[in-house]
């Protein structure tokens, strides 16, 4: 699990069809590789990968097929750019983002950026997939960047988020062109939220006495959740 913090950034390059070499940026690479173990789970662009060995300034990572389908690890443009790393959570440690798990869902589109006098504002879009789980002034994890929705347009699929100037410095956001792709990952709560008031399978009753059956859209709503 991650909050969505970046610590560091990085450049990647691939080693054969499923090896990739992660190299730390010199002046923030101890955020990293301080106490770097064989094992640990490291968000590379917003994607949970384990560590297979440690380098002198770096690490090597695997990625699953299924992995390189899903995100941008499979794209040709991967080679050799920036990509944004956070070591995973620690117990006790601030959560200064959202819960992050690493587990893209699905990759979104650049359309626009423009540079207001506080903040980079970015569109961008969304597969219906992570749409449905984009709410204004909720989270979303944009290459591992934990991110607040600005403004979400329902009918083409859009949002918009608001990037302040340390943020936009100090991750790969300012790499990136109109038409670049990013990994998405939408707020692990929404999905609970669905899933809990869906209308499908219910046979699986909750280990606990808690009983969901009263929570609904409309419940939610009058209690303002929704």
């Amino acid at each position: 699990m991650f909050t969505g913090l970046i610590q560091s950034l990085g450049t990647i390059k691939p080693l054969g069809e499923h090896f990739w070499q992660i190299t730390c940026a010199t002046h923030s690479s101890n955020a990293i590789m301080q106490d770097l173990e064989l094992g640990d789970s490291i968000a590379v662009d917003g994607i949970c990968l384990t560590v297979e060995k440690i380098l002198k300034d770096g690490f090597i990572v695997t990625a699953s097929p299924e992995t390189l389908r899903r995100t941008t690890l499979g794209q040709e443009e991967t080679q050799q750019r920036y990509v944004n790393l956070e070591a995973s959570l620690r117990v006790g440690s601030k959560v200064g983002g959202h819960f992050v798990m690493g587990h893209v869902d699905g990759m979104g589109q650049l359309l626009s950026v423009e540079q207001t006098a506080t903040s980079w504002e970015m569109t961008l879009t969304a597969p219906k997939a992570i749409a449905r789980y984009i709410v204004p002034k909720g989270s979303i994890a944009v290459n591992g960047i934990s991110l607040t929705v600005a403004d979400y347009q329902p009918e083409t699929m859009r949002f918009t988020v608001a990037v302040i100037p340390v943020t936009y410095a100090e991750t790969n956001l300012q790499y990136l062109n109109p038409g670049s792709w990013v990994n998405l990952e939408g707020d692990i709560l929404g999905k609970y939220v669905e899933k809990f008031i869906s209308v499908g399978d219910r046979d699986a009753k909750p280990t606990t006495s808690l009983e969901f059956d009263g929570i609904t859209p409309s419940f939610l709503a009058e209690h303002g959740y929704l």
